[in-house]
């Protein structure tokens, strides 16, 4: 049962978008995916919870959680064989694990944190909050966009996550991700 959380190995290059909400991470995913020619991994919480939201009027609980992060491994793993030599992911299972935490006092699902934890990625490009922030049905903490930054960084570090800040612009963004995954790909 637990396998669906779990990445399937394959040799390619896995980067990871991470940070908080309105970030620029899918129109930095998007970017990437057409520098590379090819595929990024939406963040399936998204598709899941604005249906849930327009369905219900509900926003996420805590037992949406392992169906958000089921949904995200089924995507990163059917895309995964479509990919050329590198997958451009817009989440991860620790970024589910971070809102987890962040949202219910601290708080994770066992199984959600196994696989967050040992599901691996190559790079993760934390991106930061000097971009406008965008209202939307799902974004909730515009007033906290530097504590949950913070908490995203500590995160990477306390599980010696291989990252980089990104900071300015879209096309600073770009230029500087793209340098960063060039010089893995070099290796």
């Amino acid at each position: 049962m637990e396998e669906k959380y779990r990445q399937r190995p394959s040799n390619i290059l896995k980067v990871v978008l991470f940070g908080p909400e309105s970030t620029g991470k899918t129109t930095l995913s998007e970017q990437l995916a057409r520098h590379y020619n090819t595929v990024w991994v939406p963040e399936y919480a998204r598709e899941y919870l604005q249906s849930k939201w327009n369905n219900e009027r509900k926003t996420c609980e805590p037992e949406d959680l392992l169906p958000i992060a089921e949904g995200q491994m089924r995507l990163e793993n059917e895309l995964t064989k479509k990919a050329t030599d590198i997958l451009i992911c817009d989440t991860d299972l620790l970024e589910t694990k971070v809102y987890s935490e962040a949202y219910y006092v601290g708080d994770c699902d066992p199984i959600l944190e196994k696989y967050a934890l040992e599901n691996s990625y190559d790079l993760y490009l934390l991106t930061y909050i000097d971009i406008p922030w965008e209202a939307d049905d799902l974004r909730d903490k515009p007033d906290e966009r530097e504590q949950m930054f913070e908490y995203f960084k500590a995160t990477l570090e306390k599980y010696h996550r291989n990252f980089s800040i990104l900071k300015g612009n879209k096309k600073e963004r770009l230029k500087r991700a793209v340098e960063l995954i060039d010089n893995l790909r070099r290796k």
